[in-house]
């Protein structure tokens, strides 16, 4: 859960752009490249993370509900953890706020405790942290 000084529909159209990806998503230390982004139900996504040193990192899903500005379901699905086929479901919702504040909050469910734990053992937790950071700072710019 992370609360953005923004609008609802700003903060929705920001995280849904397929051109504003690269500029928030994903750790600071990695470039983003969106491969494949098409926010329907039943559309697919996939954004390759990489490193300085040219090693990528996939992640892909599928859209399953898309209702602006307030819910966004889809698969998430990191290409590495533990193996191809451990998708979890992941539901956000944005709230507006008083004050022209949102609340973003994106709920994972994993199909296993084992799924969970590997991937917050690949470094997910400080990735999203850093991933919510840029996407503060992008929206400050967009006001």
């Amino acid at each position: 859960m992370r609360e953005f000084d923004a609008p609802r529909d700003l903060v929705f159209k920001v995280v849904m752009d397929p051109k504003l990806i690269p500029e928030w998503w994903g750790p600071r230390t990695l470039s983003t490249k969106v491969d494949r982004m098409d926010p329907r139900p039943g559309g697919q996504w996939r954004f390759i993370n990489r490193d300085s040193t040219g090693r990528d990192y996939a992640f892909h899903g599928v859209y399953h509900v898309v209702r602006s500005p307030e819910l966004v379901i889809d698969t998430f699905e990191f290409e590495g953890i533990p193996e191809p086929g451990h998708a979890s479901m992941e539901t956000m919702r944005l709230e507006e706020l008083p004050g022209g504040r949102t609340r973003l909050t994106i709920q994972s469910v994993f199909q296993s405790v084992a799924d969970r734990d590997a991937n917050l053992q690949s470094g997910m937790e400080e990735g999203v942290k850093d991933t919510y950071n840029r996407l503060e700072e992008l929206l400050a710019k967009k006001k």
